[in-house]
């Protein structure tokens, strides 16, 4: 899509309203673009000769090359002009992250600034945005200063945010999680630009394999919706805004109307897309989606060796609808030859306090290549005799395993970081509390419900084992 591929992926850049001073978003914005940009740059200020080291122009028609995008950082009666100049030097797109247009009832400000972008044929977007970070191509509009948010490391989750400061939280998060972006964008009152055009360039970056949307208002509910169908990737949703406070708090925010959120809830989910009710829910989703393929069925199989804790994973996965059968005869007989008799071979599995990493390696080989379950939950619990968390991380990371697993440690030493470490470094994500790890199943089997009936070959290469 020209001018939103060029907007993710520019090779030049201009910073209108490049400044001098430390404060100012025009020098914050510049200073992260110019130690981490690889492409060219060029500050636009008419009051400077230089700022950071680089050659200032008055205009971006001054600018002797081609100019990919345009950064604005001026004040929102300026922005028109400054649009008029971008079309006429031919720059394809614009990050406007000024604000006092629709959020503060200006809409009128706003068309006209969509008017003239389109007699230009400059994509915008924004206004009212913190624009774009991806760590993998040296790109960061985010003018808060890195000391204030440390910046998260390239990956595999791309994050689309209506909310400039829900988006920087969710990458601390993701951050603190030890997880990486492909790339982030903040795109405000979405003017022009809006989550379907999005959704179509990162349909084919390569480095994206989960897309997340936090999400106010929806512009055109249909072309949205056919966005979600035709992309082969999983979409996570959290759709903000459902009460009628909401709606209120959402149009005063980037000035969007929430529409009817049960509605497109349900429209959304028909679509493909897995639908959450938290940030917490956002992020555990694309960290289990980004990992694991999806669960293709509602059955799951429980192992742990802390029987409370397989309760509570119990309930959680029946409240969200999973099913948690009964372990089968024939696999019991054959675990009944092998363990106490005080183990409790139901499902959950509970090994009790004296079980071994190499019992848990042993239910762990029989559940992953029998047909019993669609998914595994896996619940060591440490700080007991003859169970070191390193043994426990070797035996759940060198499964071969035909369903998807996902793991969750309860303790916190710097001996289990450390098996976490190596626990999802083989692909199986850890999450610190059974709940969280059941609803991570949960919501594998959400976006596999929308391959149900598509067969093997419509599930996106990168999923399949």
């Amino acid at each position: 899509m020209v001018g939103v591929a060029e907007a993710l992926n520019p090779r030049s850049i201009a910073v209108i309203g490049a400044s001098r001073n430390p404060e100012k978003i025009g020098y914050v914005v510049l200073k992260q673009l110019l130690s981490k940009f690889r492409g060219k740059l060029y500050p636009i200020n008419p009051s400077a000769d230089e700022i950071l080291g680089l050659k200032c122009y008055k205009s971006i028609m001054e600018v002797p090359d081609v100019v990919d995008l345009a950064v604005i950082a001026v004040p929102a009666d300026h922005v028109i002009e400054v649009i008029k100049e971008c079309g006429a030097k031919g720059v394809k797109a614009a990050v406007v992250l000024s604000s006092g247009f629709a959020e503060i009832g200006n809409r009128e400000l706003e068309e006209r600034l969509v008017e003239e972008a389109r007699k230009g044929g400059v994509r915008i977007i924004g206004p009212n945005c913190m624009g774009i970070f991806d760590p993998g191509r040296g790109i960061d509009m985010l003018f808060v200063k890195e000391e204030l948010l440390p910046r998260c490391k390239p990956g595999s989750i791309a994050l689309l945010s209506q909310s400039g400061s829900v988006g920087t939280n969710m990458l601390s998060m993701l951050r603190r999680m030890n997880l990486g972006i492909s790339t982030f964008v903040s795109y405000g009152n979405k003017a022009d630009v809006d989550e379907a055009d999005l959704l179509d360039v990162l349909a084919d970056d390569e480095r994206t394999r989960v897309i997340t949307i936090y999400l106010e208002g929806v512009r055109d509910g249909r072309r949205l919706m056919n966005a979600i169908r035709r992309i082969r990737k999983p979409v996570v949703v959290l759709k903000v805004g459902r009460s009628e406070a909401g709606e209120r708090a959402v149009a005063s925010h980037t000035g969007s109307l929430a529409g009817s959120s049960r509605l497109y809830i349900a429209a959304l989910r028909q679509a493909g897309a897995v639908i959450v009710d938290s940030m917490e829910e956002l992020i555990d989703a694309s960290k289990a989606l980004s990992m694991q393929p999806p669960v293709m069925g509602k059955r799951v199989f429980i192992v742990t060796n802390g029987g409370g804790y397989g309760i509570m994973a119990v309930d959680e996965l029946e409240r969200r609808g999973m099913v948690v059968p009964k372990t089968p005869d024939e696999i019991k007989a054959v675990l009944k030859k092998e363990f106490p008799p005080y183990y409790s071979l139901e499902n959950p599995i509970d090994l009790t306090a004296n079980s071994t990493p190499d019992q848990y390696r042993m239910v762990l080989d029989i559940l992953c290549n029998s047909e019993v379950c669609d998914a595994i939950l896996v619940i060591p619990l440490m700080g007991i005799p003859n169970f070191d968390p390193m043994e426990v991380a070797e035996v759940i990371s060198s499964m071969k395993c035909k369903r998807p697993v996902v793991v969750s440690f309860v303790s916190h030493t710097e001996e289990t970081d450390k098996a976490k470490e190596i626990i999802e470094g083989s692909g199986i994500p850890v999450y610190e509390s059974p709940e969280r790890a059941a609803r991570a199943i949960y919501f594998l089997y959400e976006y596999g419900r929308s391959y149900s009936g598509r067969g093997e070959a419509d599930i996106p290469h990168s999923y399949r084992r």
